[in-house]
Parts: C-alpha cells; sequence; structure tokens
C-alpha cells in the first residue's frame, strides 16, 4: 500500500487583535471567523490533521468546539503585534517533533482574515505541492488589481518622473495596452502549502521555488478592519459563490415563490415594545412594508403571519396591511405543517422569515429560510440568507423586493 501524505493544516490565531478585538471569535456571517479556516481543512479530502495555534483559551475552546485540535499553547512572546508567521510555524513543528514524534509531509498555512475560500481550493494546492517534488511551496494568488508596469518613481533630485519596471520589447510599458503586458499576480491569504523542511532548515515561510494557485479575484479578502469585515459578510451573503461555509449548504430563493410566512415580533417590528401604566402595549411598525406586500399579492405571492403571541395589535397590523395572521401558535412547525396542507402549498415554493429560536423548526420545512439582519446568532447560523436589514427597519421590504426581483 501507497501511504497516504501527511497533511497537517496550522491555523494561526492569537488573541490579541486591536483593529478587531477578539477578531478570531467574533460572529462572522453567523459562525466565528476561525470556523472558516477550520472548515476549510475538514472538507479538504487531502488533509489528515488540523491545528490551531493560539495564546487564547477562548479561541482554543471555539477551535475544539468547530473540530480542530489545540494541543499546544502559543508563548505569549510569539503572540505579539509584530510576530512573523516564520517563529509561529517552527514552534509548532518543533513541539509536534518534541511531543509526539509527529512531523507532517506537507504544512498548509489557512489564515483566518482570509475566510472566504472556493470549494476545492486546499486539496488544490496540496495535490500541486505534492506533484512537484522540486517545489518549496504553493501560494494563493489572484490576478492584480493595478498593474505595477504602469507605476511611477518620482526622482527626489529632479522631480521627474520614471517608470517603475521595463517590460523588454516594450520602450513605453506605461503607454502600452494592458493586453501586451506581462501578467502579474497579487498573494493572498487564503492558503500557503509548505514543505516542513523550508520551514526549519531554510528558515522562510516558501523557499526559493513557488508554484502559483490562482483563485477568482471575486474571492478577495483579507480582514483587517472593520470596513474589510462588512465587505466580506456581504460578499458571504449576497456575492452568490460557492465558498466554504461551516454550516449546511444555504438554499437559494425558490424560483417560484407561492407563499411568504413572517414572524411579527423582530421581523414586523424592532422586537421592542412601549407599555403604558395601565398594561397597554404598543409597538413600532416600518410603514412601508405595506407596500411590499400589495406587491408580492400583485404578483401572485401571498403572505401570513405565524405569531407565538396574541396581541391586538398585531391583528391590527396585519388587518392594515392585508395580511392573514395566525396567532398563539405554541408550536410553529406543526401549524406551518397544517397550513401548507389545508392549502395545497408546495413547501419548497414557501419561504421562511424569522429572527429567534422559536422560528428554527420551521426553516427545514420550507423552500429557503430567511433571517433579518439582527436575529438571534444560531438563527443567522442556520438561515439560508441573511437580510441586510434589521427587524422593524424594512426587513420586510427587503425580503419582498428580492423575491420580485427574482
Amino acid at each position: 500500500m501507497v501511504k497516504r501524505p501527511e497533511v497537517l493544516v496550522i491555523i494561526p490565531a492569537r488573541g490579541g487583535s486591536k483593529g478587531i478585538p477578539h477578531k478570531n471569535i467574533r460572529a462572522f456571517a453567523g459562525h466565528p471567523l476561525i470556523a472558516y479556516s477550520i472548515m476549510a481543512a475538514r472538507q479538504a479530502q487531502t488533509v489528515t490533521r488540523i491545528i490551531v495555534s493560539t495564546d487564547d483559551p477562548q479561541i482554543a475552546a471555539a477551535a475544539r468546539e468547530y473540530g480542530a485540535e489545540v494541543p499546544f499553547m502559543r508563548p505569549d512572546e510569539l503572540a505579539q503585534d509584530h510576530t512573523l508567521d516564520l517563529p509561529v510555524f517552527q514552534h509548532a513543528l518543533a513541539w509536534l517533533i518534541a511531543n509526539e514524534a509527529y512531523t507532517p509531509d506537507v504544512v498548509v498555512q489557512l489564515r483566518p482574515t482570509s475566510p472566504v475560500r472556493p470549494i476545492g481550493l486546499v486539496d488544490e494546492a496540496v495535490r500541486l505541492l505534492l506533484d512537484n517534488p522540486t517545489a518549496d511551496s504553493v501560494r494563493g494568488v489572484v490576478p492584480a488589481g493595478q498593474n505595477p508596469h504602469k507605476m511611477w518613481r518620482i526622482d527626489s533630485d529632479t522631480g521627474h518622473m520614471r517608470n517603475l519596471l521595463d517590460v523588454p520589447g516594450v520602450p513605453e510599458p506605461y503607454n502600452a495596452p494592458r493586453q501586451i503586458l506581462p501578467p502579474v499576480y497579487w498573494q493572498t491569504g487564503h492558503i500557503d502549502a509548505i514543505r516542513p523542511a523550508v520551514i526549519q532548515e531554510q528558515n522562510s515561510m516558501s523557499g526559493k521555488v513557488i508554484l502559483p494557485v490562482k483563485i477568482d479575484p471575486r474571492y478577495t479578502v483579507d480582514i483587517d478592519g472593520p470596513s474589510d469585515w462588512q465587505r466580506a459578510e456581504w460578499l458571504v451573503w449576497f456575492g452568490g459563490l460557492e465558498m466554504v461555509y461551516p454550516g449546511s449548504r444555504r438554499r437559494p430563493l425558490p424560483e417560484m415563490v407561492k407563499l411568504v410566512v413572517f414572524d411579527f415580533d423582530g421581523v414586523m417590528t424592532d422586537n421592542r415594545v412601549w407599555v403604558d401604566s395601565e398594561g397597554h402595549e404598543f409597538i413600532a411598525a416600518y410603514r412601508s412594508d405595506s407596500m411590499g406586500i400589495h406587491a408580492l399579492r400583485s404578483a401572485g405571492v401571498e403572505s401570513v403571519v405565524l405569531s407565538t403571541e396574541t396581541d391586538k395589535a398585531v391583528e391590527a397590523r396585519c388587518r392594515k396591511i392585508g395580511i392573514e395572521v395566525m396567532q398563539g401558535v405554541k408550536d410553529k412547525a406543526a401549524r406551518l405543517k397544517n397550513y401548507l396542507a389545508e392549502h395545497g402549498i408546495d413547501a419548497a415554493q414557501v419561504v421562511y422569515v424569522g429572527n429567534d429560536i422559536n422560528d428554527l423548526p420551521c426553516f427545514p420545512l420550507v423552500g429557503c429560510a430567511v433571517a433579518v439582519a439582527d436575529a438571534q446568532p444560531e438563527v443567522l447560523r442556520q438561515a439560508d440568507l441573511v437580510l441586510s436589514r434589521n427587524g422593524g427597519f424594512g426587513a420586510v421590504r427587503e425580503i419582498c423586493e428580492r423575491i420580485l426581483k427574482r
């Protein structure tokens, strides 16, 4: 039998992030950021072991929860703001040799800050390295957004501009069509696959012979600050990318929608309630939601509210916007099943919109489960689609418009 190559994934995740505190375990599109790198390793057929190198007990606990090992805690001196990757990986490999007599054939680095990865990327990089014995490493790259052949230096003495790079046979590359210039690439944080000897003996994270694994630039994400985080989450929810995701595979909106089922509190309202001295309750709703509901009906899509509470305000609001309401429903899943059977509606053509854990039993019963932006974390994790708007602040109108565009 041919021995299977030992492929070790090391995910570096220190606890002292300054730009985004607790970045590695902060919920990103429903799951801790680090979970995306762990899942990329778990889904790979070539990977045999997954380790997280961290100095933080909370990160260690999250890593174990999602299926990675944390056999040691990283020393504080290797978890500083300016600590390089090399000593972190040398420490991990030295610990494994000393404590377990373990040496892998390939070491893979998956940085948590590049969570949006194509499916199959890890296997592609590992196999490329294994198939090329003379290569030291494989690194993920994307086409560069800016071509350096059209970049300039300014001479500090004369103030004259000088082109940054020359191109043989092209006298003025800065005036040349982009198509005739050499293609250039930008390294990303998605993946590095490295031979252990390069790290241990050459004191390098790449070596001299580096092969590229080319990645679609749509997946380019490097989370450093809050604005990067927002853009990356938008890509996960709305980018339409086939990517590694820690939860179940998300379903798109059905091609044909016959019914939209709404929770009320926290979906049609902002989940707050005002109570006067006599116990009367008041809610706040988003006026433009009614326009969305009416537009759906005009397109042949019906709507219904399924609410656990029994409240005259719920009844009044639903009557105002012309939508059927079922109140006091303790078992939403059972009531939803009965409703669909009574009306002969195919569950695959139903969309459910919720925000709290009592909505979760309904999610697998429909064609697409939708969460408002400020839904509970567990709801965000299990939703097929997360809206950009909060409950009571246009979430209903948003899903109506998305269905109509669909």
